[in-house]
């Protein structure tokens, strides 16, 4: 889904000035006033102006990471970074001038500043009093929640995160049936194989994997849409599925695989006896990447914008989404709010089905994991 225009409701506080701080910022679609993405942290002892500053620089960052090229409005209520930022007063203090700077670098072509009190910065102030009463072990939990409707109503709900215990019930969760495609001869000699690479066919075995997925999704009743990636083996087996179910099928570059830069085509021995230092890197850290390929961390950004696509354009729906291996990872690892390297654990056969539901409010659930379907 593209934004034309998108609205950041950033914040940041502390408490003692300085003190303990966090920060709190919220990308929202204006048409429908749904949440896109949300992003709050704690950053330990700083002043109440450079936590704000902190709050509008993770703004700008989810601008960028979810709607790039979009008309921006960013809403604060610190009259102090709006008029800063808006360049009708100086920043006069050094604290202040880097990370203002790095704010200035961040700021899309079309973009307007608003003050607003603070009752209509509720949501994003909430954010902040979350993390920190988590901080300072009040809270059971931080309001880090991807595509809530409202924000300041999730920090309510904290109290019962307990799935099929709750009282909201009639509110349906948006389910995603994450299926991996089918076996490719790349699959079955164990290569990595992801964006930028020979983008494989499914094999004899592949095709039959995938025309039993689609039996077993039609037994099941159907779903409401079918989504791929964009890589060949993910839309072969989705176009089988689709056709069983008489759908068409949507394209979603961010259900790609990890790109494997030059890893691309070779097993894990053959990687690990040209590249150790790199693999033993990208193995214990979700920044490193293979060389000239993708992080981990760049992959959970992309998948999370997926996520917040599927539960803004089918929200209490079935959703289909074929894609690979780490995508499906990324996406079982952020509905348990787990942490990255949590991945390498995770084994996903091919043409298995795994499926997790999501609430408005952003609280997920695993049903079932790696199911083969026969």
């Amino acid at each position: 889904m593209t934004f034309p225009r998108v609205v950041v409701e950033a914040d940041g506080g502390s408490r003692g000035n300085p003190g303990p701080a966090a920060y709190g910022a919220l990308l929202r679609d204006p048409a429908s006033g749904a949440v896109i993405a949300e992003r709050s942290e704690v950053i330990g002892t700083a002043t109440n102006n450079v936590a704000e500053y902190r709050g509008l620089l993770a703004g700008l960052g989810l601008a960028a990471e979810h709607a790039p090229g979009a008309a921006l409005e960013v809403r604060m209520d610190s009259k102090l970074v709006i008029e800063q930022m808006a360049g009708r007063w100086k920043i006069k203090h050094p604290d202040l001038r880097a990370i203002a700077l790095a704010a200035r670098r961040l700021v899309p072509a079309d973009v307007t500043w608003t003050w607003v009190p603070r009752e209509r910065n509720r949501d994003a102030d909430a954010l902040v009093n979350a993390r920190l009463d988590e901080e300072r072990g009040t809270s059971p939990r931080a309001a880090r929640v991807a595509v809530p409707t409202n924000v300041a109503a999730v920090t309510d709900r904290l109290r019962n995160p307990m799935i099929g215990w709750r009282e909201d019930e009639a509110a349906p969760a948006t389910t995603v049936l994450l299926l991996r495609h089918g076996a490719t001869d790349s699959t079955a000699a164990r290569l990595f194989c992801g964006s930028g690479g020979a983008d494989p066919r499914l094999n004899d075995v592949g095709r039959r994997q995938a025309g039993r997925a689609a039996a077993w999704l039609s037994r099941r009743g159907g779903v409401d849409a079918v989504v791929s990636s964009p890589l060949r083996s993910a839309r072969e087996t989705a176009a089988v599925a689709a056709e069983a179910l008489g759908l068409p099928v949507g394209i979603d570059d961010g259900l790609a695989e990890t790109a494997f830069g030059e890893w691309e085509g070779l097993n894990l021995g053959q990687v690990e006896q040209r590249w150790p230092a790199e693999l033993a890197a990208w193995l214990d850290s979700p920044e490193a990447a293979p060389p000239r390929g993708e992080s981990s961390v760049g992959v959970a950004r992309r998948t999370s914008a997926v996520k917040a696509r599927l539960l803004l354009a089918r929200p209490g729906r079935t959703v289909l989404a074929v894609t690979h291996l780490t995508p499906i990872k990324m996406l079982v690892r952020d509905c348990l709010d787990a942490q990255l390297p949590i991945i390498h654990r995770l084994l996903i056969a091919p043409a298995s089905l795994t499926t997790v539901s999501w609430w408005t409010d952003g609280f997920g659930a695993l049903e079932q994991l790696s199911c083969v379907l026969e």
